[in-house]
């Protein structure tokens, strides 16, 4: 498995995006070129990741050249009082025809990843 900056897919066709539902743990991007990606936290003891929020048209990817990809993380707002550890990141997906972000939320007791992997699936 070959771990990536979301950024690869700039100059991709994405020709199907699967997973894309609120609480989902992965998402994978299917690129015109051949390609697989695949967006997900890899589950350990002691948190949860999934995805919180799709906002835009998930329409506005497909089929057309992502122009901009990009992830960011900050810890602000826990989802609740009790969180000992949270993260929200958010990956942005650009194109001509609009803007997609996925934000997803990880919480744990302070030990354990609350990020997302990218990578390529092997053919």
């Amino acid at each position: 498995m070959k771990y990536y900056e979301i950024d690869v897919l700039v100059g991709k066709t994405l020709i199907k995006v699967e997973g894309l539902n609120n609480g989902s743990h992965v998402v994978t991007f299917l690129c015109g070129d051949g390609s697989t990606y695949r967006m997900e936290h890899m589950q350990d003891c002691c948190e949860s990741v999934s995805l919180e929020e799709i906002v835009g048209d998930v329409a506005d990817i497909i089929g057309t050249p992502i122009l901009k990809a990009e992830g960011s993380a900050n810890n602000d707002n826990p989802l609740s009082e009790y969180t000992e550890s949270h993260t929200w990141t958010f990956y942005r997906l650009v194109t001509n025809k609009g803007t997609v972000v996925l934000r997803w939320y990880g919480e744990s007791n302070g030990y354990y990843s609350e990020g997302v992997e990218f990578f390529e699936v092997e053919p």
